[in-house]
């Protein structure tokens, strides 16, 4: 079994709050997305498959016992904090900002809208899949914030896993939609590290 470290109340509580911040965040962009259902709502089961393989790995990072015993005014339990906190901004204002950008076009599950339209500004100017980056460091800010880093041997694997599943079907159905207009996009726009990978 992986080996749990002690943390401090205060990354315990930046997670919290950060999470309560990225479920408003969420709840957000379900409104702006409105129904789902409507327009030709293409869904795919590979994509489910990949949300329910990603979900494996984000709930792998944080179970377990959570050791809360160091002392929560030490420099480690607030180093830790403040990594949690950073972690958790760029989560949220990275999902707020892809979700809002998406507008309508936002959906947990792959699929397409009748009025479906090619999204290349805000984080989609800089990075194809802005939301998994986001969702990549809610799992790392999760697993310092209980001291399960130890388990993100597991969870990365898995979340990287679910991840390609996703990815691979998205970009099959906005490719189908879109043509040459989404593979110049592609060639321009890396998936997930600006100009990296």
């Amino acid at each position: 079994m992986w080996r749990n470290h002690p943390v401090g109340l205060p990354g315990v509580a930046s997670f919290a709050i950060g999470l309560l911040f990225f479920l408003v965040a969420l709840l957000a962009a379900r409104r702006r997305a409105g129904a789902e259902a409507r327009g030709n709502a293409t869904r795919s089961r590979r994509s489910m498959l990949g949300i329910l393989v990603q979900g494996v790995g984000i709930v792998l990072a944080g179970f377990g016992p959570i050791d809360v015993t160091l002392d929560p005014l030490g420099a480690t339990a607030m180093a830790e904090a403040a990594a949690v906190a950073l972690l958790m901004a760029g989560t949220v204002g990275l999902f707020a900002w892809a979700s809002r950008t998406m507008g309508r076009n936002w959906s947990i599950v792959a699929r397409t809208r009748d009025d479906h339209r090619l999204v290349e500004t805000g984080p989609f100017a800089i990075v194809r899949h802005p939301i998994y980056v986001a969702l990549f460091l809610l799992m790392l800010a999760m697993a310092i914030a209980y001291g399960h880093v130890s388990h993100l041997i597991g969870a990365i694997p898995l979340y990287a896993i679910g991840t390609w599943l996703r990815i691979g079907e998205e970009e099959r159905l906005l490719g189908a939609l879109f043509g040459g207009a989404y593979d110049d996009y592609a060639r321009r726009v890396r998936r997930f590290v600006p100009g990296v990978f």
